[in-house]
């Protein structure tokens, strides 16, 4: 059975997640400032249509950012409120060496693997 967290601990974590959020946020701040400058007009449409193709990834990336960054935020909201690191779906206790790999995990290790064979037998 995981050992609850000290102080200590918690304050490692919310200094992690706190520096991982403003890298996030200036990384995608940057990246909104690209998207927004004007379209290159190309004449040959292998190169329009790779062009869009690399818009369409780079706004999945930014998409993919976004909810990272609505993650950390919400783990730092579970460390002020005394609940980081308890699992949500059982109520035990997450691991520390797994909330050190994934400080925004929200379930223990064994209701994470469950949650994925359901995922996998429903075919998502």
């Amino acid at each position: 059975m995981p050992q609850k967290m000290n102080k200590k601990d918690l304050e490692n974590f919310r200094k992690l997640l706190l520096q991982q959020l403003r890298e996030l946020k200036d990384k995608l701040g940057g990246a909104v400032d690209e998207l927004s400058e004007e379209p290159e007009m190309m004449a040959d449409l292998s190169d329009r249509a790779t062009a869009e193709t690399e818009l369409h990834f780079d706004l999945r990336v930014k998409d993919r950012e976004q909810k990272l960054i609505d993650k950390i935020t919400e783990a730092l909201a579970r460390i002020e409120e005394g609940g980081f690191g308890v699992c949500e779906r059982c109520g035990d206790l997450i691991e520390l060496e797994r909330l050190k790999a994934r400080p925004i995990a929200t379930l223990c290790i064994d209701c994470k693997t469950e949650q994925e064979r359901d995922e996998k037998s429903r075919g998502e």
